[in-house]
């Protein structure tokens, strides 16, 4: 099992379009990958379920992924949240 804590740090949070970006990535990996936020615990492969976990900025998610190609999926999907999802934050309303 690999693990890595990730903070939401886009301004906009993970609305729709983020989180199709997290689902695009975790669909190319064979590993089950979740997203855990308090007691929550979510599929990361389920839109849905990554819109529904509400995660707005300065929110801690826990990535946790588990067999085939866990360190990868792990790190790419740290990676989109490092990217701030490639959001350009200027042209965001406050």
């Amino acid at each position: 099992m690999t693990e890595k804590t990730v903070t939401v740090s886009n301004r906009a949070g993970v609305h729709a379009r983020p989180s199709a970006l997290i689902v695009q990535e975790t669909k190319n990996f064979k590993c089950s990958i979740h997203f855990e936020r308090g007691r929550d615990r979510i599929n990361a492969k389920s839109i849905m379920g990554v819109i529904t976990l509400g995660a707005s900025y300065g929110t801690v998610i826990n990535i946790v992924a588990e067999g085939e190609g866990e360190e990868e999926a792990v790190k790419i999907i740290a990676d989109l949240f490092e990217s701030k999802f490639f959001e350009d934050e200027e042209t965001l309303v406050p």
